[in-house]
């Protein structure tokens, strides 16, 4: 798992609880939670990883005691992505809903398995 910052159509990652994601693949809505308990029209944007570590450490800071999440890979090309500081470093930050054609695979986190 890679993104690249330099790269606008790198793939970024999304951590998702399973029945959030699986209710907007179903209706073919797009997916508009933020993060853990926050959605995209609370936060302004949808929180997004650019690589595995930062995956690890976002899993352990807001989604610990969650077992039932998924890992959204997301080809973020026709978003409005904008790569932000955050503390000391840089995270994707998506302004705006993330359509399911986006969403080009879903994973187990390794923690879920």
């Amino acid at each position: 798992m890679s993104g690249d910052l330099d790269d606008p159509r790198s793939l970024i990652f999304h951590i998702a609880e399973r029945a959030a994601w699986e209710a907007a693949r179903d209706t073919g809505r797009p997916y508009e939670v933020s993060t853990r308990g926050r959605t995209l029209a609370e936060e302004g944007f949808i929180h997004a990883s650019r690589d595995e570590e930062q995956v690890r450490n976002v899993r352990r800071a807001f989604y610990a005691g969650l077992d039932d999440l998924v890992l959204l890979v997301i080809d973020p090309e026709d978003l409005d992505v904008r790569h932000e500081p955050v503390g000391d470093d840089v995270f994707p930050h998506i302004y705006g809903p993330i359509p399911p054609s986006a969403v080009i695979d879903v994973r187990a986190l390794p923690e879920n398995r």
